[in-house]
C-alpha cells in the first residue's frame, strides 16, 4: 500500500487499485470499506496507511471500523446502518399485516358474493334459512371491522414508529454527511451528488461543477496557527453559501478547496454567481475583533465546467479542476470556466502541480 498521493487524474487506477486491495484482503466490498481504502490510498495520513496495511489478510470488519471511527470520523455510519436495518425489520413487519388483512377480506368478499347470488337466485328458500343466512353475514360483519379497526390500530402504531425510525435515519445521514467545521456538505456527500449529475442527461447543458479554492491558504495557517485558519476556513463557508440560492449544493470537499454544484443556469449566469461570491469575499474584512490583527486578505481561485462538457462525474471533476489551475496559474481571485483550449493541459497532466 503505497503512502504517495496519488494525482487527480490517475482516480480510474487508483479505483482499480483499490478494488484490488480490498479483495485481496478479504474485506466485505461495502461502501464505508471503499471510503477507508480510498482515504488510506491518497496518502493524507500515513499512520492510517501504516495502521490499515499491518492488517494484512486477516482484517476483521470490527477492525476496520474501528480503524475508520479512529481516523476518518465514520463512527456514525454504523449506527445508520443499523437505523436501515430497523426500518426494513419493520416494513417487513408491516408487509406482512397487509397481507393478513387482505386475505381476511378477501374471504369476507367471498362469503357476500355467494350469499347474495344464493339469494337472487330463483331456489326458494325458507324464512329460517334466510334469517340464519343473514345472522352469519351479521356475525362475519361484526368481526371483519372489529378485526379492521385492530388492523388499522396496528397501522397507526408501526407507522408511528416507522417515522421515528426515519427521523432517526435522517439525522444520522445528516451528521455522517456534514463537514464538522463549516457545517457544510463533506466530501462523502458531494461523491454521492455529484455521481447523481448524469443521471438527467436533459439538465446537463444547464448543470456546472464550480470549485474554489482558498488562496495562499498555506501562509495563512503559518503565519497566524491553525486555530486562526479554522475561523477563516468556517467564515468563508459562510460567505458562499450566503451568496447563493438555498438550494445550490455547497460542499467542503478536503482542506481549503469547495465545490458548488448549480443547477439550472447557462455558463454565463454561472460565472455571474462565481464572481458574486469571489468579489463578496474579497471585501469581506478578516479581523480579530478584540487584538485588531488583520488575517487579510482572504481571496478564492474558481474554476468550472459545465457537465454538458464531460462524459461522466470523474470527467467532470477534472475538467473543473483544470479551469481552477488557469484560474491560480493566472493571478489568482479570479474565475475561469473550461474551455476546449484547455484540453491540452487537461490531456498532459500539466495542470496537476500548480501550488496554492
Amino acid at each position: 500500500m503505497t503512502t504517495a498521493t496519488a494525482p487527480k487524474a490517475q482516480t480510474g487506477d487508483l479505483i482499480g487499485q483499490i478494488i484490488y486491495a480490498v479483495r485481496s484482503m478479504g474485506v466485505a466490498p461495502i461502501p464505508r470499506n471503499y471510503q477507508l481504502f480510498y482515504d488510506a490510498y491518497i496518502g493524507s495520513n500515513a499512520d492510517l496507511t501504516r495502521e490499515l496495511a499491518a492488517l494484512g489478510s486477516r482484517a476483521t470488519q470490527e477492525e476496520l471500523d474501528d480503524i475508520a471511527s479512529r481516523y476518518l470520523g465514520t463512527g456514525q455510519v454504523t449506527v445508520i446502518e443499523k437505523a436501515h436495518d430497523r426500518l426494513v425489520t419493520e416494513l417487513d413487519s408491516l408487509l406482512k399485516l397487509l397481507k393478513q388483512e387482505q386475505a381476511s377480506l378477501e374471504s369476507y368478499s367471498r362469503l357476500l358474493g355467494e350469499t347474495a347470488s344464493r339469494i337472487n337466485s330463483k331456489t326458494n328458500f325458507s324464512s329460517d334459512l334466510i334469517r340464519n343466512a343473514i345472522a352469519l353475514l351479521s356475525e362475519a360483519t361484526g368481526d371483519t371491522m372489529a378485526h379492521g379497526e385492530k388492523t388499522v390500530d396496528d397501522m397507526a402504531q408501526r407507522s408511528h414508529e416507522m417515522d421515528q425510525v426515519r427521523k432517526e435515519l435522517d439525522e444520522y445521514k445528516r451528521i455522517a454527511n456534514t463537514d464538522a467545521l463549516t457545517r457544510l456538505a463533506n466530501r462523502r456527500a458531494f461523491d454521492e451528488r455529484l455521481a447523481s449529475v448524469f443521471d438527467n442527461a436533459t439538465s446537463l447543458p444547464v448543470t456546472a461543477l464550480v470549485l474554489a479554492d482558498i488562496d495562499n491558504f498555506k501562509k495563512i495557517n503559518d503565519s497566524f496557527g491553525h486555530p486562526v485558519g479554522d475561523k477563516i476556513l468556517a467564515t468563508v463557508a459562510s460567505v458562499i453559501r450566503a451568496n447563493v440560492r438555498k438550494e445550490v449544493f455547497v460542499a467542503r470537499t478536503g482542506g481549503e478547496e469547495f465545490a458548488i454544484i448549480v443547477e439550472g443556469n447557462t455558463p454565463d449566469e454561472v460565472m455571474i454567481i462565481c464572481e458574486r461570491v469571489r468579489r463578496a469575499l474579497e471585501t469581506r474584512a478578516f479581523r480579530n475583533s478584540r487584538s485588531g490583527v488583520n488575517y487579510g486578505p482572504v481571496t478564492i481561485s474558481l474554476g468550472y465546467s459545465m457537465a454538458s462538457q464531460a462524459a461522466d462525474p470523474g470527467e467532470l471533476y477534472a475538467r473543473s479542476d483544470s479551469a481552477l489551475y488557469h484560474a491560480k496559474n493566472s493571478g489568482r481571485n479570479r474565475t475561469v470556466c473550461f474551455d476546449e483550449a484547455m484540453k491540452k493541459d487537461y490531456a498532459s497532466k500539466s495542470w496537476l502541480i500548480y501550488k496554492k
